[in-house]
């Protein structure tokens, strides 16, 4: 099953680790750390061209490589959307 995170972008849902609301994570400093550890290595892919409102990890069953997307559809909606499988 796959995912629309906004855009273009699709992502298959068994690679998700998890779906974050980008305003309550990131006033952990952990999470920056994370997010800019990320940024570093090239692994964020931004998808929105508005506000991000969520971040969703990935990590790719087959070769392992791990990805952080940035969308502007809130963490609700990307839920709701994989729960129904939209």
């Amino acid at each position: 099953m796959f995912l629309h995170l906004g855009q273009d972008t699709v992502i298959k849902t068994d690679d998700i680790i998890g779906i974050f609301d980008i305003d309550n994570t990131t006033v952990s400093k952990a999470t920056r750390d994370y997010l800019a550890h990320a940024s570093r290595n090239n692994q964020v892919v931004n998808v929105s061209m508005e506000l991000p409102k969520s971040f969703i990890i990935c990590k790719n069953n087959e070769n392992g490589e791990e990805r952080v997307y940035i969308s502007q559809l809130s963490p609700i909606t990307l839920v709701k959307r994989f729960s129904e499988g939209i």
